[in-house]
């Protein structure tokens, strides 16, 4: 009786030591990065304050109804979206494990035996012995080792969200930007179509003339080089818009085969019809879901140094049984069937050959890996907002310069065919003025896709692409 109150006393003193015990280790604190007041690219919205809601389904601002389908269908399909969702409920298990140790765990146990001595060497009669309990243990967290492990698998778990949020935000980005790709493509494929065209008709006004007598042959080989140059450029373009498709069935979660007829027509280059509301440099920490997800994994850190440091102290379990034990299944029920144990354990280190040091070595080294990478993670947004805006800035000026020399060069080749035709200038004026127009043609398709890939890279560097709303348990995994 007395080793049972002994037993008993143990009980109670780790119960209410659980009532001062603290967890070992750093508790953690936020980071405050060093962030610029204002951006070194001027703007027009500079100090707007550009909530996260405002950029959620910022590709709409391109009014492109076939975009905005496919961004649907690749939000849905998309297999790299998947992987994070599945990514997440990983992380969600590990937490409620982690959770589950600071838990006692019961289990229940049954049995039943019957067995027979020898003869030669025994009394040769026969035994049977039946028992059923429940076993149950439990270890107290006096120093908080296991509630650090929750707050690691906790900051894991937002940190998980975070990752699948920018995913989403890569995914939508990449959706759009080959959707620019191709519309590109197709563009710059109906300049050098038109162009060859209106060269041909020039190579066969070429050849009459010279059956004419007017021109030389000089004039006819000329024409025919400048044809065959513009021809010699298509099968570069439709590659590219091959790929470009290609790449888009792929982002939604289909073989290219299985794109049909969704983008058989073509469209103009989609531009967005508002610029985007850049704001602060400190709105992009809260925007950005890359810098949020290092942070998140700072936090985890930082609760895993302080589980490492938990196993330098002692620990305390607790276990004990309680059941019915009986030669016979009918006695069980009696009252004297019963029988219990109680145990109580204090574990403590001595010696392990360095193991816990270098535990905490390691796990303090990797702390400081994910500081530098919250760092790290802040100057990248940083730098990706501010080659953006004077990405976005200097495509705009060059697409306005592009457009005013295009129309001039129309102008000029116009005047160049009214005076070669009235023998005022030679066939080289006119096939000059059809090559500059025709790369000032491709060049202003190009500085369109440009443009929208700038704008495209933009809201992308602010974060945008994934919905702010609360969200509860059951509903995030599609967010």
């Amino acid at each position: 009786m007395n080793t049972i109150r002994c037993v008993r006393t143990m009980f109670v003193l780790a119960c209410l030591g659980l009532t001062a015990c603290v967890a070992v280790g750093p508790d953690y604190v936020p980071p405050v990065a060093d962030v610029p007041a204002t951006w070194s690219m001027a703007t027009d919205n500079q100090g707007q304050a550009a909530e996260p809601g405002d950029l959620s389904r910022w590709w709409e601002e391109f009014n492109d109804p076939v975009l905005n389908d496919l961004v649907t269908d690749a939000l849905t399909a998309n297999l790299d979206l998947a992987t994070a969702r599945a990514q997440l409920r990983e992380a969600r298990a590990q937490r409620a494990l982690a959770g589950s140790q600071l838990g006692p765990s019961v289990d229940v146990a049954t049995s039943a035996s019957r067995s027979q001595s020898s003869e030669e060497s025994g009394s040769g009669s026969t035994s049977e012995l039946y028992s059923a309990g429940f076993d149950a243990s439990w270890e107290a967290d006096v120093f908080g080792g296991l509630r650090r492990g929750v707050e690691a698998a906790a900051a894991d778990v937002d940190a998980s969200v975070e990752s699948l949020r920018d995913t989403q935000v890569s995914l939508v980005a990449e959706v759009v930007l080959n959707y620019v790709d191709l519309r590109t493509a197709e563009r710059r494929l109906s300049v050098a179509e038109n162009n060859i065209a209106s060269l041909s008709e020039t190579y066969r006004l070429a050849g009459w003339r010279l059956q004419a007598g007017l021109v030389s042959e000089l004039d006819v080989a000329q024409a025919r080089t400048e044809l065959e140059s513009t021809r010699a450029s298509l099968p570069a373009l439709r590659t590219t818009r091959a790929e470009a498709r290609n790449r888009l069935a792929v982002l939604l979660g289909s073989s290219p085969a299985e794109l049909g007829s969704r983008l058989e027509s073509a469209g103009a280059i989609p531009l967005a019809e508002r610029a985007a509301a850049v704001g602060i440099p400190a709105d992009i920490l809260r925007q950005r879901p890359d810098v949020r997800a290092a942070e998140r994994q700072l936090a985890a850190q930082t609760a895993r140094l302080g589980e490492a440091e938990a196993e330098r102290y002692p620990s305390f379990k607790l276990s004990g049984s309680i059941g019915l034990e009986a030669l016979t299944l009918s006695a069980l029920s009696n009252g004297g069937a019963a029988v219990y144990s109680l145990l109580g354990s204090i574990t403590a280190p001595i010696f392990d050959s360095g193991r816990i040091r270098a535990n905490i070595e390691t796990q303090d080294a990797l702390l400081e890996q994910t500081r530098l990478a919250y760092k790290a993670a802040v100057l990248t947004a940083l730098e990706d907002v501010e080659n953006a805006l004077v990405a976005v800035n200097n495509a705009g000026k060059r697409r306005e310069t592009l457009t005013l020399a295009a129309d001039s060069a129309r102008e000029t080749l116009q005047l160049a065919e009214q005076r070669y035709a009235g023998g005022l200038v030679d066939f080289l004026t006119v096939l000059d003025s059809q090559r500059t127009l025709l790369g000032l043609e491709d060049d202003l398709a190009s500085s369109a896709g440009d443009l929208a890939g700038a704008q495209i890279q933009l809201y992308k560097a602010l974060g945008g692409g994934w919905s702010p709303e609360p969200q509860t348990e059951d509903n995030r995994d599609a967010s």
